[in-house]
Parts: structure tokens; C-alpha cells; sequence
């Protein structure tokens, strides 16, 4: 992708940006900071520059404990003087014995042979843990030992810091990002011209959360998704990972409706995971927390398997009622046919099995066994026709294109910092609801053909390289959106990206494998299939509104050739 150049980093780049987001979560959220965290802006503008780049470096770094002596920043003027003062203001302090409860991620800064050497063992302990790996001797040393003794022979060679504030610097990144997945190198990859961003009058910028109660309850739902990681991490048995994640859904607070897709989302991992490690009854019951895909699917699946044919069906039909994807809809009626069919004896077959047994076939040599697409293409090369590979990247290009100062209207209030690579609701049903007055609007505007290209043409020339989670940036995309948009006629063109705008999340993707066409004008999507493949809900859907609206569609069926 195209990047701008950009200047090489200044030394003190990341304080730079780091004040910046103070600055901004103050502008944004000023009345839903805390004492503490209005306590710690304050503090931390009183320090000493050198002090403040060194604060800022320990909170950019995985971890809270650091080695003295393995610190090297040579943009700080004197080092050690920002150390005393980061020690003296209380942003700082020294590993002490009321960091037992921090053991393990204390002893981490260290290697395996500094612990042995470091630790205060006796010969006969040592001897067996030269043995052990890291994690092992770290065990035996917080088990064993008296953390006490621990800390004062690890601090006798050299000092190690904790940093403070921690909470703190976590809820500022936090409200400047929305979200625990990013971070500071945001700013990095910027100013590195490593991704471009869409540019903002920051004065349109909206907060995210209206109120701390939005906040906290959306951070949380962060943080317990986090543990729940850690605990499979640590190989937890999964019958107390069910019993703490019961627990603590009995003790969260009523969410905010900012936090329940978070929430539903957490509960289908959970599920999931006590599913994949034959908890059954357990997962049943995570399950009954949400009513989102995959959960009322994996619900029907377990009632079924627990032999509560009723109760299936009921939900099943509650499905098929208010399907919220492709996936939900085809489910729905496949199951109850197939508990149907059990009472009358009768072998269902899935829809989508119904659809692809349908289709033709065409011969391919075996050679394409791996690239079977290419195989298809060739087949029909062969036939005069020309063929591209299309999938999902031309549509979602298309979309992203002609509606893209519509996703990035900060006039929606959908936009909540610079660095954002999509609207905050992009994949909610909100994104539809918000904007389907100007989208309709657009798609009105574009009254032929011509019309469709030069908008495209205009808006993938003034935005090369800009980041948009839809765009995948290829001089080939506008040459396969020219196609797409030369084959279609423009009320289906109007039909598709409405459909893909009704639900961003899903309808972006499932569309058919190939474009084929010739210059007599004839064309059709092709979505391939070998022996061994099978037909998704999504492709399903497409193929069917393609039907539905007029756009020429089908599957092949791949027979290999001997």
C-alpha cells in the first residue's frame, strides 16, 4: 500500500504523543475523569521533561517491573536523575516485599541463569532446578522461598522498579481508543507512513461514552475477556474456568447497552470453549446468557444432542422468525427438517447440500487439485471468455469507494479519535439506520454507468493509500469494480450495496468466487466448488438474491480429470 514519506521520528516522538492524548481525553471526557486520574494529569505535568519521557517509556513497554541497569534511552538527558524523580514523585517504586502478589510477573524481568545465580538457594535446591524451565524455577522460588529474602537478593545487585499509575494510564489510552487492542504505536505507524489515516476536523470528533458507568462497564467486559484468555493460557481445567465465569457474571453490574455486544460476544468464547472440552450441560447453560450468533444455534445443537426434541424446535422456530444472519436463517429451517425427519423417518438434507448438488460440473485436470479457482478460470478461458478472481475484495471495494465519505462522516457522531479505522458502528445495526437516508441519497445520484465509474475513479485517485477496513489498495481493484459495475445494470448495482449496508458484518463477505465474460456481452458470477468443498450460508444468500434481483450466478461442481 502507498504510504506517505514521512521524517524520521523525533527523539521524544512517543512524549509528544502521549501528551496528546491527555490532552484530548481531557477535551473529550474532562467530566468523567476521576480524582485520581485528574490528580495523576497533574502530577505528571509537574515533572521534569526528562522524568516525563521516562514514564512514558515504562508505561509503552509490556510489564510493570523494570531493571535499572537495563535501561538505555539516549534521548534522556541524565537517566539516573529521572529515575530519583520519578522514585521521589511516587510515579515509580522499588520492588519490595508488598509486591509478593506481583511475584511472578517480577521475577519475569529476569533470565533463568540470573535467578539461579540471584536466588538464595541452597546447593541441594539448586542442583534439581537447573533442570527446570523458567517458569518452573520461578514457581519454586515464590512457593518456597520466603519472598523477603527473594527481593533482597535480587535487589542487592541491582535495583528494580515498579511503575504506578498504571490504572490510571490504562483508562486515559483506554477512553482516547476505545477498545484494549490498540495502543501507542498507532501514532508510530503514522507518522512512519505505514498506514495513512482519513483526515478529521477534530473539532467534529464526538466522545465515545457518554457517561463513566459506559465506560467502566465496556472496560470491564475488556479486562474479564482478557482473563478469561489468561486462564486458558495457564491450562486452567475448564469445569473452573465455567464456575468463575458464572461467578463473575453474577456479580457484574447491569451493563450499558455499549457493553453487551462485548458481553455477547465473551459468552459465545466461553461456551465454545467448555463445548470443545466436552462440557456439554455447561456450555448449554453460558449459552442461555445471549441470544447472538453462534449461541441460540449452539443451543438447538445441545438441546438436540440432550434429547429435548421440544424444546429445539421451539427455539429453532424463534429463529427462523428473527434469523439475524444467513447462517441463523438456513440453520433454522434445516434443523427442524432434520428433527422432523427423525420422527418420520426421512433423512433431510441441508439447503445449502440441496443447492450444490444442483449445480453443474466442469472437468479440470488434477494439476489444479490446489489452486482449483485457477483450474476454473482456465476451463473458461478456454471458452473465450475472460475471468477474473473476485470473491468478497471487489464488492467490499466497491462499497468502500462510493459511500466512503458517508463511513467516515464524523457528522455521525460515530468518529472518536483521529487514529480510527472505522466507524465505531460500522458493524452494528446502527450503521444502517443512521446513514440509510444518505446512502439511498448516493445511490439516487448515480444515475448510469458512467456515473458509477467516474465517482469510483474520483474517490479511488483522491484516497490511494488512505486505510479503510473495506479497501484493500491494488491498481487491480479498480479494473475488476469497472467490471462489476459494466456487467450489472445500475438498479442491481443500487440492490446489492443496500443489502451489504443492511448488515456491514456479514453481507461483506460470501460472495461468488469468479466474474467470467466475453465481448458479446455475456457474463456470470461463478462460486467453485471441488469434490470435497461445501456450500456456505453466506454464499447461499448471495446466490440466491443474485437470483432474486436478475445477476447471472451459479455454482460449478469441480470433477477432477483422470
Amino acid at each position: 500500500m502507498l504510504g506517505r514519506q514521512k521524517t524520521p521520528l523525533t527523539p521524544r516522538y512517543y512524549l509528544h504523543n502521549f501528551r496528546y492524548v491527555l490532552d484530548f481525553v481531557k477535551r473529550l471526557y474532562g467530566s468523567l475523569l476521576n480524582e485520581a486520574e485528574t490528580d495523576f494529569v497533574a502530577r505528571f505535568s509537574a515533572l521534569s521533561e526528562d522524568a516525563q519521557c521516562l514514564f512514558v517509556r515504562f508505561s509503552n513497554r509490556k510489564g510493570l517491573f523494570f531493571r535499572v541497569n537495563k535501561l538505555q534511552y539516549t534521548e534522556i538527558t541524565d537517566l539516573p536523575a529521572a529515575l530519583t524523580e520519578l522514585l521521589q514523585t511516587g510515579f515509580v517504586e522499588r520492588l519490595s516485599t508488598h509486591h509478593e502478589v506481583m511475584g511472578q510477573e517480577a521475577l519475569s524481568v529476569f533470565t533463568k541463569p540470573e535467578l539461579l545465580s540471584l536466588l538464595p538457594l541452597e546447593p541441594e535446591e539448586l542442583k534439581p532446578l537447573r533442570a527446570q524451565k523458567k517458569e518452573e524455577v520461578t514457581a519454586y522460588a515464590l512457593h518456597e522461598l520466603n519472598f523477603g529474602e527473594v527481593v533482597t537478593s535480587l535487589t542487592t545487585f541491582e535495583t528494580v522498579v515498579k511503575m504506578r499509575f498504571e490504572a490510571e494510564v490504562t483508562m486515559f489510552k483506554y477512553l482516547f481508543f476505545g477498545n484494549r487492542s490498540s495502543d501507542m504505536t498507532e501514532f508510530v505507524i503514522r507518522d512512519l507512513g505505514m498506514v495513512n489515516f482519513e483526515r478529521y476536523d477534530e473539532s467534529k470528533l464526538t466522545a465515545r461514552f457518554r457517561s463513566r458507568k459506559e465506560v467502566e462497564d465496556k472496560l470491564l467486559i475488556s479486562l474479564t475477556g482478557e482473563a478469561f484468555y489468561d486462564l486458558k493460557q495457564a491450562e486452567t481445567p475448564a469445569e473452573d474456568i465455567y464456575n468463575w465465569f458464572l461467578n463473575w457474571n453474577e456479580t457484574r453490574p447491569e451493563l450499558s447497552e455499549i457493553a453487551i455486544p462485548g458481553y455477547q460476544r465473551l459468552v459465545c468464547k466461553v461456551g465454545g470453549f467448555l463445548e470443545r472440552h466436552k462440557l456439554p450441560d455447561q456450555a448449554l447453560a453460558v449459552y442461555e446468557l445471549s441470544d447472538r450468533v453462534p449461541a441460540r444455534e449452539r443451543r438447538v445443537r445441545l438441546l438436540f444432542r440432550n434429547g429435548l426434541m421440544d424444546e429445539a424446535l421451539a427455539l429453532c422456530d424463534e429463529i427462523a422468525v428473527t434469523p439475524q444472519n444467513a447462517e441463523e436463517r438456513y440453520f433454522a429451517n434445516d434443523f427442524r427438517d432434520k428433527i422432523l425427519g427423525l420422527s418420520e423417518k426421512k433423512r433431510s438434507r441441508k439447503t445449502t447440500t440441496r443447492f450444490l448438488s444442483d449445480a453443474e460440473s466442469v472437468s479440470v485436470p488434477a494439476a489444479y487439485r490446489h489452486h482449483v479457482e485457477n483450474g476454473v478460470m482456465n476451463y473458461y478461458l478456454e471458452q473465450d471468455f475472460d475471468a477474473a478472481f473476485t470473491e468478497n475484495y471487489p464488492w467490499r471495494g466497491l462499497f468502500g469507494l462510493v459511500f466512503w465519505d458517508i463511513i467516515y462522516d464524523a457528522n455521525v457522531s460515530a468518529i472518536h479519535h483521529p487514529l480510527q479505522r472505522a466507524p465505531s458502528d460500522f458493524y452494528l445495526p446502527d450503521f444502517y439506520l443512521r446513514r440509510a437516508e444518505l446512502l439511498r441519497k448516493r445511490l439516487t445520484e448515480l444515475e448510469t454507468p458512467d456515473d458509477w465509474r467516474r465517482h469510483v475513479g474520483r474517490m479511488f485517485n483522491a484516497k490511494y493509500g488512505i486505510t479503510n477496513v473495506l479497501v484493500d489498495w491494488n491498481d487491480e481493484l479498480l479494473h475488476l469494480v469497472n467490471q462489476i459495475i459494466t456487467v450489472l445494470d445500475v438498479e442491481q448495482l443500487r440492490l446489492i450495496l443496500l443489502e451489504m449496508a443492511r448488515n456491514v458484518r456479514e453481507h461483506t463477505r460470501g460472495f461468488p468466487d469468479l466474474l467470467i465474460w466475453n465481448e458479446a456481452g455475456q457474463y456470470e458470477f461463478v462460486e467453485v466448488k471441488s469434490p470435497t468443498d461445501h456450500l456456505g450460508p453466506q454464499q447461499l444468500h448471495w446466490l440466491q438474491f443474485f437470483q432474486t434481483i436478475g445477476v447471472r450466478a451459479k455454482v460449478v461442481r469441480v470433477i477432477w480429470e483422470a
